[in-house]
């Protein structure tokens, strides 16, 4: 028999990257927070890979960390290995990832929750949620039945999960964990419409079985660069990864087993990752190349379990086995965990506003993969922004919304609730049109502001912050007002990098500026420079050398959001609007863009659309 436990402000389902930010961020906020999860053990698991962070997912890390989410801090007392990559490329592309002590970050998460106030951790599975007289109730397998003003769902994978190896196929959410059957079910019935995606994971091998003398060694970084603004103490490299490569054997294998992969058999009806494809994927794909460059990467300090990156797989255990064991370094490998496809339900987010509340659902809210998207630190950063914009929601206030020009956070929200996702979306630098202005060094000189405006950012944290900004201002002063003479050693160096020597003196600021020089190239030539902070001499010298290319991608912000205050009605009927043609009606009321700037990014609808939209917003939205 049912009964009535607890009633909340907000409630999450699924603790996963995407809940723990939601939770945290609601119950920080003021609101009395539930989070639900199947299994407490499994709190801020990493079923996919042991790793946070990569090509523009660090964005993502270091604009959470920014704004006051938990993911950074959490990565940067867990790490095993740190590195920055793309440093052979321009600034806007550097992007920090971190091998993660697993079960150390999912410990570190969970204790993190238990210990913030507003906020009740809960082992429990939802199988019901309902909407009745203003309040979402939601009934566990157990019988009991909560209320809350909103709803996050965090939900993964586990939504109707289903496991795929070879023929083998069954119900499951990730490691071996229970589905979320009965909820898909649920929100099918509320009127919740979803599909089916798909992700895999490689298999593990034990550390004992692998011969590491075969393989590269790939160390950390000497200089290791924090995920979080606040992390002062160095992060320490405490274990190395390896890279081996698949061969013409791993080729031959593949192809003769084709036929036993559900992916090609059609078993499976999920649509896969298109930027993360299963080994078999890439060797059909990719037919001409003659090897698959894979990473091996410890799961922790106290396990010897191996993560094999760049393997993902759903074909049969034996094959699987034979695969590994054609490849040099892993001849002998001993398997720990069979690589799995898993299928599981997910919404279309063109069903969802910008805050991430559901267009046709008032308090209900989506984050994470059960938005469409790919990747812990995709989810992380949408969790973040569902849980602020709940909590707004319940405490009275306006939504929080961040735009392209301010984020990558921002264009990710964008992209799902704009363009949509025929498959799982995975954030890359590419995605955004304003890269150069939104680098990861700069999260904090964006981002931190805002979230002290939302109240997650500490009045401590927050003096921190305006006395790093006062110090960029001084230092660039400084470097301005330094005039550096000609001399045979600096003009020496200066041909050596293939720049025009000096002939006669010149700014500090002015040699900066030049793509061949650094701060640490000029020290010698600089004897007033303070002791600060790198961060503060790399944000300096970013902007001098950037500085003609930065002012012309904020015109084009500027213009973006010129766009952008120009308010869409929600109730507006588009096939009343005169002049617009018929996709564009079908596609303006399906998406219901909250603007004019978003509304111009829907495929289908073009210029024109968007003048008669214009003209419709001047003339007095409806007035015509």
């Amino acid at each position: 028999m049912e009964y009535f436990a607890s009633q909340f402000d907000i409630a999450v389902i699924g603790a996963g990257h995407a809940g723990i930010e939601a939770g945290l961020a609601a119950a920080r906020l003021g609101c009395r927070t539930a989070v639900f999860t199947i299994n407490l053990d499994w709190v801020g698991n990493m079923p996919c890979n042991p790793s946070i962070g990569g090509t523009s997912k660090g964005h993502l890390v270091r604009e959470i960390d920014a704004l006051g989410g938990e993911m950074g801090v959490a990565a940067d007392k867990n790490t095993l290995q740190n590195r920055m990559l793309n440093l052979g490329k321009g600034p806007a592309v550097h992007s920090l990832r971190a091998q993660i002590d697993r079960r150390e970050y999912s410990a570190y998460m969970k204790n993190v929750l238990e210990n913030q106030q507003n906020l009740y951790l809960r082992q429990a599975e939802i199988i019901d949620l309902y909407r009745e007289e203003g309040l979402w109730y939601l009934k566990t397998r157990l019988e009991a039945v909560y209320s809350a003003k909103c709803v996050i769902i965090a939900t993964g994978t586990f939504l109707a999960g289903k496991v795929y190896v070879g023929d083998v196929c069954y119900d499951s959410g990730p490691d071996g964990m229970f589905p979320s059957t009965e909820l898909a079910l649920a929100l099918k019935k509320l009127g919740v419409l979803t599909r089916r995606f798909k992700t895999g994971t490689p298999p593990r091998v034990n550390r004992r079985s692998v011969d590491l003398s075969e393989m590269e060694l790939q160390p950390g970084d000497e200089v290791t660069t924090p995920f979080s603004f606040t992390t002062k103490e160095e992060i320490e490299n405490k274990l190395p990864c390896y890279i081996t490569y698949t061969g013409e054997e791993t080729k031959k294998i593949i192809l003769d087993n084709l036929d036993r992969s559900p992916l090609y058999s059609g078993r499976i009806d999920g649509v896969g990752p298109r930027y993360c494809p299963s080994i078999e994927d890439k060797i059909v794909r990719f037919s001409e190349k003659e090897r698959h460059q894979l990473f091996v990467e410890p799961c922790g300090r106290n396990t010897g379990e191996l993560y094999i990156q760049g393997l993902s797989s759903s074909l049969p255990e034996d094959v699987q086995l034979k695969i590994l064991h054609s490849i040099p370094g892993l001849r002998n490998a001993e398997v720990m965990r069979t690589a799995y496809a898993i299928e599981y339900d997910c919404v279309d987010p063109l069903c969802l506003r910008a805050s991430l509340e559901f267009h046709d659902f008032e308090g209900l809210f989506g984050a994470g993969q059960f938005n469409g998207s790919s990747g812990y630190e995709e989810a992380a950063a949408q969790g973040l922004v569902a849980g602020i914009n709940a909590a707004n929601k319940v405490l009275g206030k306006k939504p929080f919304i961040l735009d392209r020009g301010s984020s990558y956070i921002g264009t990710l929200i964008d992209d799902l609730v704009t363009k949509g996702c025929s498959d799982p979306y995975r954030m890359m630098t590419s995605r955004s049109e304003y890269r150069l202005v939104l680098r990861q060094d700069n999260a904090d000189r964006r981002l931190t502001p805002l979230g002290y405006e939302q109240g997650l950012i500490s009045e401590e944290r927050y003096a921190a912050f305006k006395e790093k900004l006062n110090l960029i201002e001084k230092e660039r002063g400084r470097v301005e007002s330094i005039v550096i003479a000609p001399s045979e050693d600096i003009n020496e160096m200066l041909v050596s990098r293939e720049t025009s020597p000096l002939t006669t003196g010149a700014k500090l600021s002015d040699l900066l500026k030049r793509p061949q020089l650094s701060y640490d190239s000029l020290t010698q030539y600089d004897p007033s420079r303070p002791d600060l902070d790198r961060s503060i001499f790399e944000q300096v010298e970013l902007d001098l050398k950037y500085e003609g290319y930065i002012k012309h991608q904020q015109q084009q912000i500027n213009e973006m959001r010129r766009l952008e205050v120009k308010l869409l009605p929600d109730d507006i009927d588009y096939s009343k609007v005169t002049g617009l043609r018929l996709e564009a009606i079908e596609k303006l009321g399906k998406i219901r863009p909250e603007n004019i700037g978003r509304a111009s990014r829907i495929s289908g609808v073009s210029p024109a659309d968007i003048n008669v939209l214009l003209i419709y917003l001047e003339r007095g939205a409806g007035n015509d």
